[in-house]
Formats: structure tokens, C-alpha cells, sequence
């Protein structure tokens, strides 16, 4: 959910193959492999990519393509073992045990719950097989490769500040909508913000960490709030685009006319949209590229038994940490429009086609 100038060259997959074909083999929660079919037996490795949840688009869409890509163009007889735990801690060390009994090499793992996860690296080390922490830390990984989360935080935060203090507003209530609190990055996330909004002059009227990331109960819950905060609601933070989502719902549903600014974060396509029409105020673009062509090239560092290239240390283990980039309408042409992310006639489609028109999209 959940949720890292560097900058992608373009969002063109391995083999000509688009994000469009690429995401279509995503879904598959139950585990499945990829690469060249005599990728063991040519002597290739086995390495398992575990990703915690579909709800956050940019899995299934992004991550997982990406780096099946990244795995493929710089070991062509490698496997990749994949496994969706669909916000299930349990069911992700089912299938982090399953990727070890099936002989992998080395475990990518994007954890549900940081702290539940330090079983399976403890599991995976006592099999020898090391672990790439990716895009969440784990206690314990022998890699770590993610965004400066509470930079995104910072960066969400001051967007928020700035945009309504550039209203006219000195003062007034402001909402926070947090990740999941077995989220990692969640709290980093939340860290960065509070860092920026508690000396801002802007009161935290009403917090909440969202279960699960889920866009329904962040709807739920802001759907509760707004009868207390309706007059004097000025900004409503919000940790990732599914939970503003959520919030942006409720807002509208109680009446609340004009929208105050939302945030986000991921870039999601229906994000890009809300901030062309101007229901959301910004969102993070953290270049999923990079990061899953970091991790891969460290899973496979690791699988050979060497030693991965890192950018630094986090919290005492080797890392590639990479820098989140906030988007408001003026900056997506420039980021997620550039990149390639979206093609440009999804962008405009709909309710954003004049706006893509007026912000100088096409």
C-alpha cells in the first residue's frame, strides 16, 4: 500500500513487450514461474519475487513485470517464482516456504506485516538462502532496496502546507489518512509528515491508520469525521492514492463543496486523472523501474553468492535507496507522461480530456 531524482528513460519492457501484455499475466496470487522453461535445468537460478497485495495497482501493473524484465534481460535461464499473499501474512510464509521447497536461491520479498516477516527471514536463512527486502524493510534482510519513505511523507506534507496556505489559510483542521499500520513504510510515511504539518500552524483534528491500505474503510472512516470537521476543514493528507480515493468519496458524499486539497501517492491512473480535474491535490511518483531493477540485479548478486552494488546502508544493512518525486498537475506531463507510465489517451480519457487539453497534454 502501501508507500522511494532518479528517473525512468521510458517504461519500455525487455523484448518489446509493453506494460499493457506484461500486466496481463498479473493476478496469479497462487504462484507461478517465469523466465525460460530450462532455466533450472540450463543451470540458471531460482529466485522468488513476493509481493504483498493487488489493491495498490502498481503490483500487479508495475512491479511484477518490471522485474520479471529486469531477471530475464540479465539471466535468460533464471526463474522467476512468483506469489501474491493478497494482504495475508500468514499465506505469504506459505508461499515464501513453498518458493524454498520449489529450490529458490534467493527470496525478493515485499512483506504484508515487517515484523511477521522476520520468521520468513529467519526460515530462508536457516536454508541458506538470502533475502532482498524490497520496497519494505525487514529486520534481518541481507538487502534492502526502496524509497526515502519518510522524504515521500515530507514531500506529501509540504505539498499539502503549501497549497493552503497559498489559498489564503493561516489556520483550520487538517485529516491525516496513515498506511497500514503493519506497514513499515506506513510509519515512515507518517514520521515524514508529522515532521512538516506539527509546526505548520495547521491542526490534526482526526488521525487514522488504515487497515490493509483499504480505500473502503479510509471512506468509512473519513465518512465519520466530516460532521466535526466540515467548517474548518482545510487539508486532508492522504498516504497513498487508494486511500485518497476513499477520502476524496466520502468528501463529496457529505457535501463537502469546494474539495479541500487531498494527497496520494503511487501515481495510480486514476490519481493522475483526479489531479487533472482537480479533486486531488498531488500524488508521489516513486520510478518503479530502477527499483525493481535494482532489486533484481541484487537478487541475482546474491543468488551467485556476491556481493550486490549499494548505494548505502539502511539501518545497518546494504541498500539502494532512491528518491520519490511529488506530482501536482503542472508536473505530470514531465514525470509519469514522459516516462511512458500511462499512455496519454487513458490519461484523457473521460471526465480528464478537457483537462489534459487545458494542462497541455496530448
Amino acid at each position: 500500500m502501501r508507500a522511494r531524482s532518479t528517473r525512468l528513460a521510458g517504461l519500455v519492457l525487455a523484448a518489446g513487450l509493453g506494460i499493457t501484455s506484461l500486466a496481463a499475466c498479473g493476478g496469479n496470487s497462487n504462484g507461478s514461474t517465469s523466465g525460460s522453461s530450462g532455466g533450472a535445468a540450463a543451470g540458471g537460478k531460482k529466485i522468488a519475487l513476493l509481493l504483498p497485495e493487488s489493491k495498490t495497482t502498481r503490483y500487479e501493473t508495475f512491479d511484477r513485470p518490471l522485474f520479471e524484465a529486469a531477471v530475464k534481460a540479465s539471466c535468460a535461464d533464471c526463474q522467476v517464482i512468483y506469489s501474491n499473499a493478497d494482504q495475508d501474512a500468514s499465506k505469504q510464509q506459505q508461499q515464501a516456504e513453498a518458493a524454498l521447497t520449489q529450490g529458490a536461491n534467493v527470496l525478493v520479498l515485499d512483506p504484508v506485516d515487517g515484523k511477521a516477516a522476520a520468521s520468513v527471514v529467519a526460515s530462508a536463512k536457516s536454508s541458506g538462502v538470502p533475502v532482498v527486502a524490497y520496497d519494505r524493510f525487514i529486520d534481518g534482510a541481507d538487502y534492502y532496496v526502496s524509497f526515502d519513505n519518510e522524504t515521500v511523507g515530507k514531500l506529501q506534507a509540504q505539498t499539502l502546507v503549501d497549497l493552503v496556505k497559498k489559498s489564503g489559510k493561516t489556520s483550520g483542521d487538517l485529516v491525516m489518512i496513515n498506511g497500514s499500520p503493519t506497514d513499515p513504510n506506513a510509519a515512515d510515511f507518517k514520521k515524514g509528515a508529522h515532521s512538516v504539518i506539527d509546526g505548520s500552524g495547521f491542526k490534526v483534528a482526526a488521525e487514522y491508520d488504515t487497515p490493509d491500505w483499504s480505500p473502503d474503510k479510509a471512506q468509512q472512516w473519513m465518512e465519520g469525521q466530516i460532521s466535526a470537521v466540515k467548517g474548518s476543514l482545510v487539508g486532508v493528507y492522504a498516504a497513498n492514492d487508494g486511500t485518497a480515493g476513499g477520502a476524496i468519496a466520502a468528501l463529496k458524499g457529505g457535501g463537502v463543496n469546494p474539495l479541500p486539497p487531498v494527497t496520494g501517492q503511487d501515481s495510480e491512473l486514476a490519481a493522475i486523472q483526479r489531479i487533472l480535474t482537480g479533486d486531488q491535490a498531488m500524488t508521489i511518483y516513486k520510478p518503479i523501474k530502477p527499483e525493481a531493477e535494482a532489486a533484481a540485479k541484487a537478487a541475482l548478486a546474491l543468488a551467485a553468492k556476491e556481493t550486490p552494488e549499494k548505494s548505502g546502508d539502511f539501518k545497518g544493512i546494504a541498500a539502494t535507496i532512491l528518491d520519490p518525486i511529488a506530482v501536482t498537475k503542472d508536473k505530470i506531463k514531465d514525470t509519469v507522461v514522459k516516462d511512458g507510465i500511462y499512455k496519454t489517451a487513458d490519461i484523457c480519457s473521460g471526465s480528464a480530456a478537457s483537462a489534459c487539453a487545458a494542462a497541455g497534454i496530448s
